[in-house]
């Protein structure tokens, strides 16, 4: 019988890009935790990513991916389950990839409710493409070139927008604390169901003030709240630095048993017919 894999084992031979600093050398080494707590299978897990410097993490694991398009991830991670049940799908992007262009799409994958697991690397800036405001840029952040005088726009509530529109599990990590990313992971990939993992993950190339992150970042000492309403209250009234699980409230994914195993050719052609 062979020996459980290890993190490491997880992890491709292709050396990752970031900038010294980034906080997703921490969320992926929190992946390849994840993946060796639950003995994943290689052959049957599958990280599905946008654009952008977080969406480069699949290509630094040793399993299979997909770098998609911008905005796409959810889209793709979503048919793949559907067509492929069988395998355990994670998407990976930023806040750029996931609130802007993806925004969408990251609506419908919470009202769907797939049985996927989807991690969000909030740096709060659009890194690979030199700085500009992303959609949870603070209002006022004026160390950009490109924002002198901030952004002037208020910034997207991650939490709270999941929660509207209806995702069923709903946590937060901090990079610099990787070993709870693991455990929150292992969590939301074990969750039947769509699972957000919203993770902090510091910028100190564009957002050098991040670093102060490590001071106000606390962990939740409460139980997960299972109450959509007291769940509202504490996403609209909180600092967005609070980590752990957030939220869980149980349903069934989509599709409904019944319909999950997938349809032949011929039946997909025999449904189009007019």
């Amino acid at each position: 019988m062979n020996a459980p894999l290890k993190p490491k084992d997880y992890k491709s031979g292709i050396k990752p890009i970031w900038c010294p600093g980034c906080g997703h050398y921490s969320v992926l080494n929190a992946v390849a935790k994840a993946m060796a707590a639950l003995e994943l299978s290689r052959d049957d897990t599958v990280l599905v990513s946008g654009i952008g410097c977080s969406s480069r993490l699949p290509a630094y694991t040793d399993s299979y991916g997909f770098h998609g398009v911008h905005g796409r991830g959810l889209a793709v991670a979503q048919g793949l389950k559907v067509a492929r049940p069988d395998l355990t799908v994670i998407t990976l992007g930023g806040d750029g990839d996931g609130f802007s262009i993806g925004g969408n799409h990251f609506l419908h994958a919470c009202r769907r409710n797939v049985d996927i697991t989807y991690i969000v690397m909030d740096n709060e800036v659009y890194g690979m493409t030199k700085g500009q405001a992303s959609p949870t840029t603070p209002i006022d952040w004026d160390s950009s070139k490109l924002t002198p005088h901030g952004p002037g726009v208020r910034p997207f509530k991650p939490a709270a927008v999941a929660l509207a529109t209806g995702a069923p599990w709903i946590a937060r990590g901090y990079s610099g604390n990787p070993n709870q990313i693991a455990r929150l992971l292992s969590e939301a990939i074990q969750h039947k169901g769509f699972s957000f993992l919203h993770v902090l993950s510091q910028c100190i190339t564009y957002c050098p003030e991040q670093t102060d992150w490590k001071a106000i970042v606390h962990e939740r000492e409460a139980e997960p709240l299972t109450d959509a309403s007291e769940a509202a209250a504490l996403f609209f009234a909180e600092s967005g630095f609070e980590t752990g699980l957030l939220y869980h409230q149980p349903r069934a994914p989509w599709p409904p048993q019944h319909e999950q195993q997938p349809a032949s050719l011929d039946d997909i052609a025999e449904r189009l017919r007019v």
